[in-house]
C-alpha cells in the first residue's frame, strides 16, 4: 500500500501537468474574421489616408481575425513578450498591402496596422497560430470568403443605391453557407452604410462555422452600399 506521502506527490504531478496542458491550449472559443469595406470607412470617418502603396482596389479589405468567448467577451493583449516581428511575414507583405491595408490616417505601409492587429488580437491565438500562420491564414480566409463576388453575383452592387439588409445577408450566407453579422456605421448625409462583414471561423483558424454568439449593434432594414 502507498504511503499519504506518496499518494499526495502523485497527485501534486497530476496537477502540474493539469495545468501546463490548459495553459498550453487555446484560450478562446471561436475566431471572428472581419472585413471592411472601404467605401464607408472613408465616407464617414473624419480622417482617411492611403496607404504608400495608393488607393486599395474598391474590394473588402481585412481588418482582422478576432479571437472571441461565447460569452461574447474576447481576450486581448495576452502576450506582451510576442512582439510583432516584421520579418516573419517578408513573404506576406505584397499581399498583405493588397488585402489588409489600412486607411487610418497615418497609413504608412501597413506595419503599424498589423502590428496592432497580432499584439492585440493575434498573440491570444499563439498557441494554435503562430505569427506567419496567423497572416497567412487569415488571407485564405478572405479569398474563401470572396464577398464582393458574393454580393454582385446576387445584385449587390457597390454603387451608392441602397438594399435590404436581408439580401445582403442573404447573399454571403448563400456563398459562405453560414450566416453574416453586419455592421454599419452612419455618413454625415444620416445614411446607414454597409461597412464591416462579420464571420464566424473556428479554432484552428481553416473553417467558417455558425457564429456562437453575434457583436452588438443594428442596421436598418435599408442600407446603402458606398462607392469607393
Amino acid at each position: 500500500m502507498e504511503s499519504k506521502g506518496s499518494v499526495l506527490i502523485k497527485l501534486l504531478l497530476l496537477l502540474n501537468v493539469t495545468v501546463l496542458c490548459a495553459s498550453q491550449s487555446q484560450d478562446f472559443d471561436f475566431f471572428y474574421f472581419v472585413q471592411q469595406w472601404p467605401g464607408s470607412y472613408c465616407d464617414s470617418k473624419k480622417s482617411c489616408c492611403y496607404p504608400t502603396t495608393g488607393k486599395p482596389a474598391a474590394d473588402f479589405g481585412i481588418h482582422g481575425l478576432w479571437p472571441n468567448y461565447k460569452d461574447g467577451t474576447y481576450p486581448s493583449n495576452c502576450d506582451p513578450n510576442n512582439a510583432f516581428d516584421p520579418s516573419q511575414i517578408s513573404d506576406l507583405k505584397s499581399n498583405l498591402q493588397q488585402n489588409w491595408p489600412t486607411l487610418a490616417c497615418p497609413s504608412g505601409d501597413g506595419i503599424q496596422f498589423w502590428t496592432h492587429e497580432w499584439e492585440k488580437h493575434g498573440t491570444c491565438s499563439e498557441s494554435v497560430l503562430k505569427q506567419h500562420d496567423y497572416f497567412e491564414t487569415t488571407l485564405n480566409l478572405r479569398q474563401k470568403a470572396n464577398l464582393l463576388q458574393a454580393l454582385t453575383s446576387a445584385g449587390v452592387q457597390p454603387d451608392g443605391n441602397s438594399y435590404s439588409l436581408s439580401s445582403i445577408k442573404g447573399a454571403i450566407q448563400n456563398a459562405v453557407g453560414f450566416a453574416p453579422f453586419i455592421e454599419c456605421n452612419v455618413d454625415s448625409s444620416g445614411n446607414s452604410q454597409l461597412y464591416q462583414v462579420y464571420l464566424c471561423v473556428d479554432t484552428s483558424g481553416s473553417n467558417f462555422i455558425d457564429c456562437p454568439v453575434f457583436p452588438h449593434g443594428k442596421c436598418g432594414s435599408e442600407i446603402e452600399f458606398p462607392t469607393f
